[in-house]
């Protein structure tokens, strides 16, 4: 059996307890493993929430929930159970009596989207693609057809009148993603849910170097793909700043 933070890929973020008492727990976090570091930087500042990780980011694009009511239930039976026991520590019974804003990764895994091999078919002589093809409506089509279910789940909520707000991924791309296409969709997203009304934690300002990837100090070491316990860090001061 695993916890909340199995889905990481380091003993820190295991180890992490994301529990806090429901009349203390100032928001509920879900995603996949780049939760990880939000909750570790949550409770090393003493910030009480609840959740963490339910499971891979591959597992949260599409097909993954149903609705049930106001309520939600995730397909995968280990990713319900984690939040059947969120919604338990915060005393409530389904996502619509949810009194605390949620704070949320699904859909930001963009180096799942840029997987190298899917895009090939789109690629012209040299290997590139056609200009303005990572600009264009058939780009943004393919980007949100793959992450529908995940704009789904944020378009649930914001009917249920929750405050959502979505955490941008760490600025790395493993070697059989492209980085051009990783760039491209994760904006494509973004522009997505924020037409919901989701609140975007977008700090890539903040966390790049001059080549636009993650600077080594907020990344995991031995790691290609996640940040740090101090990009969680950086993601928990904005969360705090917005009132959580």
């Amino acid at each position: 059996m695993t916890t909340p933070y199995s889905t990481t890929t380091t003993r820190a973020e295991t180890d992490a307890d994301a529990s806090a008492p429901a009349s203390a727990a100032r928001f509920l976090l879900l995603g996949d493993s780049h939760a990880g570091p939000v909750g570790r930087a949550a409770k090393a500042a003493g910030i009480p929430f609840s959740g963490g990780p339910i499971g891979a980011g591959r597992d949260f694009n599409a097909e993954f929930f149903d609705t049930r009511g106001t309520d939600v239930v995730f397909r995968k039976a280990e990713a319900d159970a984690h939040y059947r026991r969120f919604l338990d520590e915060l005393g409530i019974a389904g996502l619509g009596e949810l009194t605390v804003p949620l704070v949320c990764t699904f859909g930001f895994s963009a180096h799942f989207i840029a997987t190298t091999e899917n895009w090939r078919i789109y690629r012209v002589r040299g290997g590139g693609f056609a200009p303005g093809f990572l600009e264009s409506p058939l780009f943004e089509d393919l980007v949100r057809a793959t992450v529908r279910d995940a704009l789904a789940f944020y378009a649930h909520a914001r009917e249920l009148g929750l405050r959502v707000l979505a955490a941008m991924p760490p600025q790395r791309v493993p070697g059989l993603s492209s980085p051009d296409v990783f760039m491209a969709a994760q904006d494509v997203v973004r522009r997505a849910v924020t037409a919901l009304g989701v609140e975007v934690v977008d700090l890539r300002e903040r966390v790049t170097d001059g080549t636009g990837l993650q600077r080594p100090e907020l990344c995991e070491p031995n790691d290609v793909i996640h940040g740090n316990l101090a990009f969680g860090r950086l993601i928990l001061a904005d969360l705090l700043a917005r009132g959580l």
